[in-house]
């Protein structure tokens, strides 16, 4: 044991909660700006093995000092070397690495080709990429920046991105054979929770009654997306028909601005940051945050082909601990305004920093002259309850996406990893909700609860519907 340790756990001047010296927002911020004298303790990034020791050591010093503070004063009052033994004495770091190599296995592939859509949604997936996270773990990550979501099906289908950003409801519709032919797919994990509006003109400020609403054209992202089911429902509630009495018209995110300045649209439900960006070029207002529709809904997801999982299962685990850990990252408040300024460079979000950040922290303008303070806007929880899943095929089934019988469980579950996401958040540490042992909960949208042990008697009781 020497602190040749990449993440420097018994140096005074590092943190163990950010990159190696705790002074930058990511290793290759560090690795850039680092001096010379760090450039050998940096090289061991390129070696797997040797970070994923240094991790594993890193790991258990900062879980017996959480507390920088505590471990610093250790540090000053008995010198480094000897807490390097005494770490040693208490625990069996030789064997711990060991377990960590053994359990990681070499990487069938390394360099990967993952899809995104330019949206805070998939803020863990990108965040991975600058923070380097996906280095992390031995992986060489491009970024795949695509214009559209049919797209995005259309490259997974034939091959030519490893994994996607998908919006949650897609890998159902792909696998059920919804619009394409019909490929396995699954979710690794959900991207985010909330973080979507309904967004209107300027000229509609004084008409916030949905019921006044018929003749309206909004724009969604895409038929089988949270954006679409989430506003049917909003409609409908209102007593609205989302086919009859407006208009409903597929657009991607980025063109959404353009159509809502144009007047070709009413307004949209969709993605931030596109919602606080039509607050920013002063042609829109956000008329309701989804949350208010559903607190804690999911919208977007991280998943791949079966067929890559049963090629790549090391590969698939690594890259499922990368995107898990910014996504815990995610979730804490304070990371927000770093992240956002990782996110919204050309490369990623390509947007004004104050718009990303105010979408994720939940402090924002809302186009009608106030600020508003909602830290829930948006958050980050990555467990892909089966239940999620059987809410939207009951929408898809609502709305006539889905003809015939439909056993919701069955594809629920065969799409959704629920279990691997379970074992891989226990793997890390991470927090795992109970009810997370069967994979069901009740949700409660717009004041009805969603009881997925009865989706079909849930789908029976709207009065607004196709089937």
């Amino acid at each position: 044991m020497t602190d040749k340790n990449l993440y420097r756990p018994y140096s005074l001047d590092t943190s163990l909660a950010a990159c190696s010296c705790g002074q930058h927002a990511s290793e290759e911020e560090h690795a850039n700006q680092a001096a010379a004298a760090s450039a050998t303790r940096l090289a061991r990034a390129g070696d797997v093995e040797a970070l994923s020791c240094d991790f594993v050591e890193a790991a258990a010093v900062r879980a017996l000092f959480p507390h920088d503070a505590t471990r610093r004063n250790l540090i000053k009052a008995i010198g480094s070397h000897a807490l390097m033994a005494a770490v040693a004495s208490v625990l069996p770091l030789g064997s711990l690495q060991a377990q960590a190599l053994e359990k990681q296995g070499s990487l069938e592939k390394k360099s990967l080709r993952i899809g995104f859509i330019p949206i805070n949604c998939a803020t863990p997936l990108i965040m991975a990429d600058p923070m380097g996270m996906y280095r992390e773990q031995g992986l060489d990550v491009t970024l795949s920046k695509t214009a559209g979501w049919a797209l995005v099906r259309d490259q997974m289908i034939n091959g030519e991105l490893d994994a996607s950003h998908f919006l949650a409801p897609m890998p159902l519709a792909i696998s059920a054979g919804l619009g394409a032919a019909a490929q396995p797919m699954r979710v690794a994990m959900i991207q985010n929770i909330n973080g979507q509006a309904i967004t209107l003109a300027l000229r509609h400020k004084d008409n916030r009654d949905p019921r006044r609403w018929k003749g309206f054209k909004f724009a969604i992202p895409f038929e089988y997306s949270m954006h679409n089911f989430l506003l049917r429902y909003y409609l409908a509630e209102h007593g609205i028909d989302p086919d009859r009495d407006v208009q409903l018209r597929v657009t991607p995110p980025a063109e959404m601005i353009a159509n809502l300045r144009a007047g070709n649209i009413d307004g949209f439900l969709g993605p931030d940051p596109f919602n606080q960006r039509a607050v920013y070029d002063q042609i829109g207002f956000i008329h309701l945050l989804t949350k208010d529709i559903w607190n804690g809904h999911p919208c977007c997801a991280f998943g791949t082909t079966q067929a890559f999982i049963d090629r790549n299962p090391n590969t698939f685990a690594a890259l499922y601990r990368a995107i898990l850990n910014a996504s815990a990252m995610a979730h804490k408040a304070e990371n927000r305004a770093a992240i956002a300024r990782a996110i919204c460079t050309p490369g990623y979000l390509n947007q004004p920093e104050t718009v990303v950040l105010q979408a994720l922290s939940g402090r924002y303008a809302d186009g009608l002259g106030n600020v508003r303070n909602e830290p829930d806007r948006a958050d980050f929880d990555a467990m892909p309850w089966y239940s999620m899943a059987t809410w939207m095929l009951t929408q898809m089934k609502r709305w006539g996406y889905i003809k015939g019988d439909m056993n919701y469980q069955a594809l629920a579950e065969k799409v959704f990893l629920l279990t691997d996401a379970r074992r891989q958040m226990t793997a890390l540490g991470m927090q795992v909700p109970a009810a997370a042992s069967n994979g069901y909960r009740s949700f409660s949208i717009m004041g009805k609860t969603f009881d997925p042990t009865n989706p079909q008697g849930y789908l029976n009781s709207f009065a607004i519907k196709r089937t």
